[in-house]
């Protein structure tokens, strides 16, 4: 079966120039992904998201319309 999850993510560069994102799936199941570009680091964090769905199932989620100033 398909899924299609919405997760937010975080994505930094360290000082070597290597690039690392980082994602909660569920409050106590995290994510990485690690690559020499932001392009390949957040393509790395999504198959790492797809692997730990498949362990830990895919979380209930709630869709909210806020309005920011």
């Amino acid at each position: 079966m398909q899924h299609e999850i919405t997760i937010p993510f975080l994505v930094e560069q360290d000082e070597d120039g290597a690039w690392a994102a980082q994602a909660a799936l569920t409050p106590n199941a995290f994510a990485n992904g690690q690559g020499d570009s932001r392009e390949e680091a957040i393509e790395d964090l999504k198959s790492a998201i797809a692997l730990l769905a498949e362990e830990v199932g895919v979380p209930e989620q709630l869709v909210v319309t806020v309005e920011v100033p």
